[in-house]
């Protein structure tokens, strides 16, 4: 008998092995592993973005432009660029992107590792992850449907997790966070990078949602300081936040 597993890409068959709860008959048929379906009943008491900011990102369109913009971005502005040396990825070693969007910075993840290392982009879009395949999907590059809220992969099973401009979108992102620190190794790191309007975000906070959080200065840092983080730090670079800390 023949097992179905092993007719995957080496990514994602690579991935199905650090999955909580692997699924027996994977649906890859667009070449992501999608674990949310049509519509999961399991995820119903995850809180859903329904706002405006979240549905065009979520266009095919949407999509495109997003590509194109964060591209551009990274090669003009340097408060854009993954930090890669810091997150110090271990030969071999297995890196999370949360909120891949596009991909590319999935595959930067990749390269980062060096022959031997995987990368794994997690979106809940299926337009987005339709270009990520497209552009990005390799040996050492997969790609997942499934919900930030709740990652489906095992406690401790990667070295590295970046979020680069999609926490805001994330309808709960200190259950995120705690995701991302549920699933990093001891000693791994993270680097979250969101939108940011400083001292001005108390007053954004007070307007009416529309499908984007508006971050206060210490904020995601308090966060990561309550899940076990240390040597976190806060840096804000014009109209862009980094923050990183090491899983203690």
């Amino acid at each position: 008998m023949i097992d179905a597993h092993t007719s995957l890409p080496p990514a994602l068959r690579r991935a199905l092995e650090l999955l909580a709860d692997p699924p027996a008959d994977p649906d890859v048929s667009k070449g992501y592993l999608d674990l949310l379906g049509g519509g999961s009943a399991e995820g119903d008491d995850v809180a859903k973005n329904t706002g405006p900011i979240q549905a065009a990102w979520a266009s095919p369109i949407g999509s495109m432009l997003y590509d194109n913009a964060q591209a551009l971005s990274r090669r003009l502005i340097g408060a854009w660029q993954t930090p890669l040396e810091w997150l110090n990825i271990p030969p071999t070693g297995v890196a999370l992107d949360v909120g891949s969007g596009p991909g590319n910075v999935t595959a930067s993840l990749a390269r980062a590792a060096g022959p031997g290392g995987l990368a794994l982009g997690v979106d809940i879009s299926e337009a987005m992850l339709a270009r990520a395949v497209k552009n990005e999907a390799g040996p050492q590059v997969g790609f997942i449907r499934a919900d930030a809220q709740r990652l489906p992969l095992r406690d401790d099973s990667v070295d590295a997790v970046i979020s680069a401009a999609v926490l805001q979108l994330i309808p709960d992102p200190a259950a995120a966070l705690g995701e991302m620190a549920r699933v990093l190794r001891p000693g791994g790191r993270l680097a979250v990078m969101v939108p940011t309007v400083g001292p001005a975000a108390r007053f954004f906070q007070k307007l009416p949602n529309v499908g984007a959080h508006v971050f206060g200065d210490d904020e995601i840092g308090d966060i990561l300081e309550d899940h076990g983080f240390v040597s976190v730090r806060v840096k804000n670079l014009g109209t862009v936040q980094w923050v990183r800390g090491k899983n203690g």
